[in-house]
């Protein structure tokens, strides 16, 4: 489970820097690197959604990850 926890936070991370970027830049480094809404980019918008709702959880229900 540590590990699941530390990739998550991780990739909330990378998702946070982008939005940043998207917010101060208007630069999507998500896009630039693996495509505009290509599958690959999917994939990580997808990954940091789920990565997201896999860290709410503990904090919901008030119990440690």
């Amino acid at each position: 489970m540590r590990a699941l926890n530390i990739l998550t936070q991780v990739l909330l991370i990378v998702g946070g820097l982008n939005w940043g970027l998207v917010g101060l830049a208007n630069f999507d480094l998500v896009a630039t690197l693996f495509g505009d809404m290509s599958p690959l980019s999917r994939i990580v918008y997808g990954l940091v959604g789920l990565s997201a709702v896999y860290q709410i959880i503990p904090l919901v229900s008030g119990k440690q990850a």
